[in-house]
């Protein structure tokens, strides 16, 4: 049975009433923001279940905007984001999916981009899917994702370049398309992988996309 931590006793120091609406909302923004990498100028938002139903009295949808945005659940301004913040176009959905975590929500960046994830309670999350592809991202480590062409000794190749630099492995999780299709590969490390690791693995043959995914501070 999993020790319970401080933590979960008394949820996390946070600008908001909820943990799981308001603190979970702004680390998922947080998550996705670190997920893209790249510059965000459109996301759109589908909230689902709990979160659809009382996200406004818990300042959910503020949550989440400012998490997409980079600000922490301690920031004040978080009360007042979507009066502060004006160069980023971005729309609100609701919707009701039994097959969803209570607390859940899509984020679609930039038309380019679908993240899925859950708040699971006392501030924490779980990052599912990314464009169709079933992760587990929770935020507490320095996480590589690849995607690449589904093919035999990828996992072996990727892992060979990271043992090289005595990086220990704490997870790893692959899921593919299709046989011989798109595949998708998350490494969950106890350290952070420097660039030039990334970018080697990324110099793989049919690896098609790559990132690091740093670990959630707050």
């Amino acid at each position: 049975m999993k020790e319970k931590t401080l933590f979960d006793v008394i949820s996390p120091i946070m600008v908001g009433p909820s943990s799981s609406h308001t603190a979970g909302a702004i680390r998922l923004g947080l998550m996705a923001k670190n997920i893209y990498s790249k510059p965000i100028n459109k996301v759109d938002f589908t909230l689902y279940n709990s979160f659809a139903q009382t996200g406004f009295g818990h300042g959910t949808q503020k949550g989440l905007f400012a998490g997409i945005l980079g600000y922490s659940v301690y920031d004040t301004k978080i009360k007042n984001i979507f009066d502060i913040v004006k160069d980023i176009q971005y729309s609100f959905s609701y919707s009701e999916d039994l097959t969803r975590h209570p607390n859940s929500v899509d984020f679609v960046i930039n038309d380019e981009m679908k993240i899925s994830g859950d708040s699971v309670g006392a501030g924490e999350i779980n990052i599912t899917e990314i464009n169709g592809f079933s992760v587990n991202i929770s935020g507490n480590y320095n996480t590589i994702l690849l995607m690449y062409k589904d093919k035999p000794g990828m996992i072996s190749t990727v892992s060979k370049i990271i043992q090289k630099e005595n990086i220990n492995v704490a997870s790893l999780y692959c899921d593919r398309n299709e046989k011989g299709g798109t595949a998708s590969m998350l490494i969950a490390l106890d350290a952070e992988a420097p660039d030039y690791v990334v970018n080697a693995i990324s110099e793989i043959d049919d690896v098609y996309y790559t990132t690091q995914i740093r670990k959630l501070d707050v």
